[in-house]
């Protein structure tokens, strides 16, 4: 395997699809595994010792799902499914197992059931340059860019630190490029101010801490127009896109249920719900419901 033929096979993971909602349960077990591989020089581990950790990355950057149970368990479908052209992976007695195999973290584990990353996928991560790429491709495909130091932080990858060491060598896979002027169109239909709080600082006649939001992510078909898109300051775009701010079919601000904080400046994020978003200036479209409906689905983390 080249490294090329690395980035080909991360580009065409299957996907399945689960009523509709994005799946990125093998990405995110793939991150979680260069993570382990960097620090401690190889990917092999056992379900349990993965169920936990892959299982909270896939719950804080996955569509919700309701069942506690479901959420305890959710690293086993991308550890029976991921290909096995990257992945091999056998019960406790050395037997491979297939991925026709039950998605349950149960039966994994009472079958002693570990994984590794094939020894060539191993040999050429072991490249700097090459892992950079694949983390890229990645997170490029999969996420939003508000979301790559979290998911970085939770999977065990110090992004930062390896590009200072090395630049990639492989180029990513070219992706659907963002329009040019996008995020300036945005911050202008919004007078340079937060649609939800109002925040508009700037340093001298610059704005700082203001950003140009898609509510359907870039990543996920979503398109660069301002009916996709708000102004939103840096923290409630993060917020947004970690599904904790959501958006009703009116326009209103929602918080999740599942949102806690104790302090003044943290209780006021459950002082946005229920309120309007600012209207984008005359003449500039409003979000489209249909996005909406896609952030509802797709990121929005109901109680």
């Amino acid at each position: 395997m080249t490294p090329d033929e690395l980035l080909d096979a991360l580009i065409r993971l299957r996907k399945a699809a689960v009523g509709g909602r994005r799946v990125p349960h093998k990405p995110l077990l793939l991150l979680w595994l260069c993570g382990r591989y960097s620090t401690t020089g190889s990917s092999a581990v056992t379900y349990a010792e993965a169920e936990e950790q892959v299982s909270r990355l896939i719950n804080d950057f996955g569509p919700p799902v309701v069942s506690a149970a479901a959420q305890r368990q959710r690293a086993a479908m991308p550890f029976v499914h991921l290909e096995r052209t990257l992945w091999d992976l056998k019960d406790g007695e050395g037997h491979p197992i297939g991925p026709d195999a039950p998605e349950r973290g149960k039966w994994l584990r009472d079958r002693g059931a570990h994984g590794q990353l094939h020894p060539e996928v191993e040999l050429l991560l072991s490249d700097p340059g090459t892992l950079i790429s694949a983390v890229r491709l990645l997170l490029d495909q999969h996420f939003t860019p508000s979301l790559e130091a979290l998911i970085c932080s939770g999977a065990g990858l110090d992004l930062a630190g390896l590009e200072e060491s090395a630049h990639p060598v492989v180029p990513p896979k070219p992706k659907r490029p963002r329009r040019s002027g996008f995020a300036e169109e945005v911050l202008r239909a919004y007078a340079f101010a937060c649609a939800m709080c109002g925040y508009d600082g700037a340093l001298a006649r610059n704005p700082v801490g203001l950003e140009a939001a898609h509510v359907r992510w870039h990543s996920q078909d979503g398109p660069d127009d301002v009916s996709n898109a708000l102004a939103l300051c840096a923290l409630h775009h993060a917020l947004f896109d970690l599904g904790v701010l959501g958006l009703t079919a009116d326009l209103r601000i929602r918080v999740s249920g599942l949102y806690v904080a104790r302090n003044k400046a943290g209780l006021a994020i459950d002082a946005l719900a229920g309120h309007p978003l600012a209207a984008p200036r005359p003449g500039k479209p409003p979000v489209d419901l249909t996005f909406v409906t896609w952030h509802d689905r797709q990121v929005f983390k109901d109680s």
